[in-house]
This record gives structure tokens, C-alpha cells and sequence, in this order.
């Protein structure tokens, strides 16, 4: 059966069918966390993939689904009702890979615990050499690796992905703690104890796990590479997209940071930065169309915090977007909040400014101000943050 974390978990089911299929199946020594969004046509091929690369080990796989429309769970639910090793997770109300492999590795009890994607693009095949690298070889990770000697990356849909993993590879290896080829893979095999002691300092936030583990360890890991091809995608389609690159961005910025400031709160700043060069733009063009500065700066305010309110829609709030007549609603009060915001921000720096004389320092402190309200009440009240 599936089992939902905000519900029960349920593996007492006996199966009906399928290879290992007995009353009393033995615990898993390994479970496979694939977290997954609109895979329902690759959830089949996927578990019968592991069945023949896995065959001899106790293994268990945990497909983590963010409520896709496509009934990938559904597809999930059926398969787990003829062989106990599928489990599923269906989340609702939340999105992200990283989010969705905590979920689904803090829900096993295996002493190691794999990750891969559900897209068929991972070579299976190379389950058994990651596994074997940590049971048997004393490596605390041992990464699927696109970059080391017999490894490719050829399967990236275009030059766009490509272009993204490479740049993202070349940032990264500048922060890590070990040298490491391929840091933006996520297939890869680690003891789950390490996992569970890096959870309080992951951000979860976005598609590199691996990253963010490595990042957030307390001890420097032993780590081993496993080369692998990147396959072409069969079906489906890729997640990756300019939003994924921003969630990539907020997550360096939080390691940066060392999690002194919210990840969401860095990543609603830099969507207010935005907002300000949109309300320069907008007064800009104003100006050569004849408009008065006073009209012209209020509706390159508007377009501003309009702006902002899609972006933070979009990015900083993805896993809780609004959609529909939620987000038109939402849209009105994050107006109201800015308003209330752009009051509090004018009467500080007015307040500091007639006392010290400083413009600067008075204008500091009244836009801080305001956006730690926009952001407080905002999060409060318009996208409800858990």
C-alpha cells in the first residue's frame, strides 16, 4: 500500500505478485527515494529496471510524488499492491526535489538509502556499484558521476541544460569541502544515518540534494565516484527551467549565509531588488512619454509590486504558488501590504532623517524596514508558510 506521512505508513500488505513477493518480506537493506512529478508513464518501467539491476538484495523503492495531475500515484498505488517493495509518499500542498527526498529518506529504515530521478534518464545498472561502495568499501556517498572517466552527460535535453549544469558545476566546486567531479548529480548512494544528521541544516529548497548534503555536513564525508551515462529522456518532460536555476542560487546564498537569514527571506530581497530596477524602468519610460514625476513614479510603484508579487509567486513561494482566484486574491493584499509597507518605510526615514541629518542612512533604515513587514505578513497572511 502507499502511505501518506500526514496520514499512517502502511507495508503489512501482503503482495499478490512479482519477483520476492512472500507474506513475510524482509526488511530492506536498501531503499531508493525517487521522487518524482508527472511520471506516471515511467513509474512501470522504472520498478521493473531495479528488479533486474537489484536482483539478489533487499531493496525497497519510494517513489515521492508532488500530487501530480498526470496520476503518477495512482500508477504508484496500483504497482504497490502487487509487489511491497513500491511504497509511495503523496504529498499535497508542497513541491521540490530536496524537499521531496527528506521526506522520502526520513521515511525508511534502511542503512542505505539512494536517490534518483524518476525520469528513466539514471543507469540502474550502476545501483549495484553505489551500494556496494558504501556497504562494503567504507564510503560514507558514493555519487553517480557524469564527469570522471567513462561518465557523460549526453542525455541533457539541449544546450540550455547543458549550459546550466556545467556553469552551476564549475560555482560550486569553489564552496565544496571535497573535490568532487560531478557535485550537480543527483544519483547517488549514501549511509542514511549521515543523512539524518545533515537534515537540521539542509535548506531543501530546489534540485540538488547532493549539494546541499555536502554543504550542511558536519564532518567532511568520504565520497567515491561511479561513472554513468545520462540517458535521453523516454517520456515525460524535463522540470528544469530559469526557476530551477534561481532555487540553485537562493540555495548558494543560504550556505553563504551559513543559514543566518531564511532562505526565503534572501530570496524575497532579491525579488525586491528586481522590483526596484522595474520601478526605474517603468519611470524611465514615463518621463520620455511627458508623464509628470509624480504619476509617473506611482505607477512604476504598481507595476513594481505587481512584478514582485509574480515573482514571488513564481520562485520564492513555488512550493505554496496561488493559482486561480487564490492568486488574484493574494495579488490584492500583497498590493495592501506594500502600501502599508511604503507608508511605515517613508515616516522611519523621515523620523531618522530630521534627527541625524543623514538621507542615506535614514533611506537604509526605512526600506529594511518595509521589507522585513512585506515579508513577515506576506508569508503570514498571503502564502500561509508552514
Amino acid at each position: 500500500m502507499v502511505d501518506d506521512p500526514a496520514v499512517r505508513t502502511r507495508r503489512d500488505v501482503a503482495p499478490r505478485g512479482g519477483e520476492g513477493a512472500d507474506t513475510a518480506r524482509p526488511a530492506a537493506d536498501i531503499s531508493i527515494v525517487v521522487p518524482c512529478y508527472n511520471e506516471r508513464a515511467n513509474v512501470r518501467p522504472l520498478v521493473a529496471a531495479l528488479s533486474a539491476a537489484l536482483r539478489g538484495r533487499a531493496w525497497e523503492v519510494i517513489f515521492v510524488d508532488d500530487n501530480s495531475p498526470d496520476g503518477t500515484i495512482d500508477e504508484v498505488r496500483a504497482l504497490a499492491e502487487m509487489d511491497a517493495r513500491v511504497r509511495g509518499i503523496l504529498r499535497i500542498g508542497r513541491r521540490g526535489l530536496s524537499s521531496a527526498v527528506i521526506e522520502g529518506v526520513l521515511s525508511s529504515s534502511a542503512p542505505i538509502v539512494a536517490v534518483m530521478d524518476g525520469d528513466m534518464q539514471h543507469d540502474e545498472t550502476c545501483l549495484g556499484a553505489l551500494i556496494d561502495a558504501v556497504a562494503r568499501d567504507g564510503y560514507d556517498i558514493a555519487v553517480g558521476s557524469r564527469h570522471v572517466p567513462g561518465g557523460d552527460n549526453a542525455g541533457l535535453a539541449n544546450g540550455w541544460r547543458t549550459f546550466l549544469s556545467d556553469g552551476g558545476i564549475r560555482l560550486v566546486r569553489m564552496l565544496l569541502p571535497v573535490r568532487l567531479g560531478d557535485p550537480m548529480s543527483g544519483f547517488f548512494a549514501m549511509r542514511r544515518d549521515l543523512f539524518e544528521r545533515a537534515v537540521p541544516r539542509l535548506s531543501g529548497t530546489g534540485f540538488k540534494i547532493l549539494l546541499d548534503v555536502f554543504l550542511s555536513a558536519a564532518e567532511r564525508p568520504r565520497v567515491l565516484e561511479v561513472p554513468f551515462i545520462f540517458r535521453p529522456r523516454v517520456a515525460g518532460e524535463s522540470k528544469l527551467d530559469l526557476l530551477v536555476l534561481l532555487q540553485f542560487l537562493a540555495m548558494m546564498l543560504d550556505k553563504l549565509c551559513r543559514g543566518f537569514l531564511p532562505i526565503r527571506f534572501l530570496g524575497f530581497c532579491c525579488v525586491g531588488l528586481v522590483g526596484i530596477l522595474v520601478n526605474l524602468a517603468v519611470l524611465g519610460i514615463a518621463r520620455r512619454c511627458g508623464v509628470g514625476f509624480a504619476e509617473g513614479q506611482g505607477i512604476g510603484t504598481f507595476v513594481a509590486m505587481v512584478a514582485n508579487f509574480w515573482m514571488n509567486n513564481a520562485v520564492t513561494y513555488r512550493d505554496c504558488r496561488l493559482r486561480g482566484g487564490r492568486m488574484w486574491g493574494g495579488l490584492v493584499l500583497f498590493l495592501l501590504i506594500c502600501s502599508v509597507g511604503a507608508v511605515a518605510d517613508i515616516g522611519i526615514a523621515r523620523a531618522i532623517f530630521s534627527n541625524d541629518g543623514r538621507w542615506d542612512q535614514a533611506g537604509a533604515a526605512g526600506a529594511a524596514i518595509a521589507v522585513v513587514w512585506n515579508y513577515a505578513v506576506s508569508s503570514t497572511l498571503i502564502w500561509r508558510v508552514r
